[in-house]
């Protein structure tokens, strides 16, 4: 592997807006101030935007960090960025992400997906032109979802990923498909990132612990897929980006092969935290949070307000990471409690919402 210091480079981020984006872009301007960052997010509606805007708005005191609003699907906007700015790293945190939202809003994937993908490994291709150094690093985000309903656990870089269960995990495994091919066509130093079940403050309000939330609040009844006989790998945000950040500083090598082509500079890693909790339980965990932190009463009639449903299409009754490569290249895996981040988690909310 080489290793690259994040010190004075310039760093494109896109989907900066985003969950994950955002908590990434907030870690490298803090501990790296000679570092140029540039963030782009098409500030969509998919979950409330004033949610995107509180993240910009803390990262608007950093004069390292330039935010350009704009979405990775229009092709000349991504030239004129990498022309104007030139980033020797760039992080592809953009999607479309949501398994249920594919079925019933499919183009939006295709847009950002695939369309959106295309044109970052395309810049990326051509950032090498007239000798330039170009992008040393291509990270993106890749998903649990592509191992669909694979029943070997836990999930290991190694298993076949062939049978996606949602277009969702179709464009990611796609993702990482052509991540493979621009690799060994153009040399392009990739690292995807599998990430398990999100989590933390500022998250996304279609994820489970903060949809069921919501609901709550307002004294609505919680809907609990595959009557609670659900496991999820959730991992807390600053576990993945201290896990980004680490993988962002590692590329794999570029290598010649025998018949003297490229050998593809090209890696997938798990990130999630190896510890699958079943549904109800963290149902449990969360109300007693959500109680500690006074976003609920203390006499909450939980029960009254849960409803045990079956399956739902697109999803799968278990997600569990194997994080032995992770642990084995960059001497990290994520380790923080359940409880510890819906502590957080809530502790944030009533602080948001009150």
């Amino acid at each position: 592997m080489s290793t690259i210091s994040l010190k004075n480079r310039t760093i494109l981020v896109t989907g900066a807006a985003g969950f994950i984006g955002y908590s990434l872009v907030k870690r490298i301007c803090q501990e790296v101030p000679s570092a140029t960052v540039i963030g782009i997010d098409n500030m969509n509606n998919y979950y409330d935007v004033s949610l995107k805007e509180f993240r910009l708005e803390q990262l608007h005191d950093f004069p390292t960090f330039t935010f350009v609003k704009g979405n990775i699907a229009d092709k000349e906007l991504i030239e004129n960025m990498f022309e104007k700015y030139n980033p020797s790293m760039v992080v592809n945190l953009a999607a479309q992400a949501g398994v249920r939202y594919s079925i019933t809003n499919p183009d939006a994937y295709i847009e950002s997906n695939l369309i959106g993908f295309f044109n970052i490994l395309e810049a990326c291709r051509h950032s090498y032109d007239n000798g330039r150094t170009g992008v040393e690093h291509l990270v993106y985000a890749s998903s649990s979802s592509v191992y669909g309903a694979n029943k070997k656990i836990p999930y290991s870089t190694d298993d076949k990923v062939d049978n996606p269960v949602s277009l969702y995990a179709a464009t990611k495994k796609s993702n990482e498909l052509m991540a493979h091919a621009y690799s060994k066509l153009y040399n392009i130093p990739s690292t995807g990132l599998r990430f398990f079940t999100v989590y933390g403050p500022a998250g996304r309000p279609d994820m489970a612990y903060f949809g069921f939330t919501n609901k709550l609040v307002k004294g609505e009844t919680i809907k609990i897929f595959n009557y609670g006989n659900c496991k999820r790998d959730f991992t807390y945000v600053d576990d993945i980006v201290e896990g980004v950040v680490r993988v962002m500083q590692k590329s794999p090598e570029k290598k010649t092969g025998e018949d003297g082509l490229p050998l593809p500079p090209y890696a997938v890693y798990n990130i999630g935290n190896q510890n699958p909790e079943n549904l109800l339980d963290f149902v449990q965990i969360l109300s007693e949070e959500l109680v500690r932190a006074n976003v609920l009463p203390a006499d909450y009639a939980f029960e009254a307000h849960k409803e045990l449903v079956p399956m739902q299409p697109g999803d799968v009754p278990v997600t569990y990471a194997d994080t032995s490569a992770l642990e084995r290249d960059f001497g990290y895996r994520p380790s923080t409690s359940l409880r510890e981040g819906l502590r957080k988690f809530a502790e944030w909310y009533a602080q948001f919402y009150k």
